[in-house]
C-alpha cells in the first residue's frame, strides 16, 4: 500500500469525525471506521508506521484511534 495515501485517508476520516463534540467518541468512531472499511493489511501498515515512527503526520485523534487498533481483538472470519 502507498503509506502517504493511507495517512491522507486516515486524516480525512479524522476530519469527518472532528465535528463530534465528544473527543473520546470521535476516536472510537475513527477506530471503528478503520475496522469496518479498511482491509487488514491497510490497518497493519498504518499501525506499524505508528509504532515505528510515532506517525507525526496523523492528526492526534487519528493517532489515538490507530493506536487502539493494536489492542483490539482480531476480527473473526466466517
Amino acid at each position: 500500500m502507498n503509506l502517504p495515501h493511507l495517512i491522507k485517508m486516515a486524516n480525512q476520516i479524522g476530519d469527518y469525525f472532528a465535528a463530534y463534540p465528544d473527543r473520546d467518541k470521535a476516536v472510537k468512531e475513527i477506530a471503528q471506521h478503520l475496522k469496518n472499511f479498511w482491509e487488514p493489511r491497510m490497518r497493519r501498515e498504518i499501525l506499524a508506521y505508528l509504532e515505528q515512527t510515532g506517525a507525526p503526520e496523523l492528526n492526534e485523534p487519528v493517532r489515538q484511534a490507530v493506536h487502539s487498533l493494536a489492542s483490539a481483538p482480531p476480527a473473526v472470519s466466517r
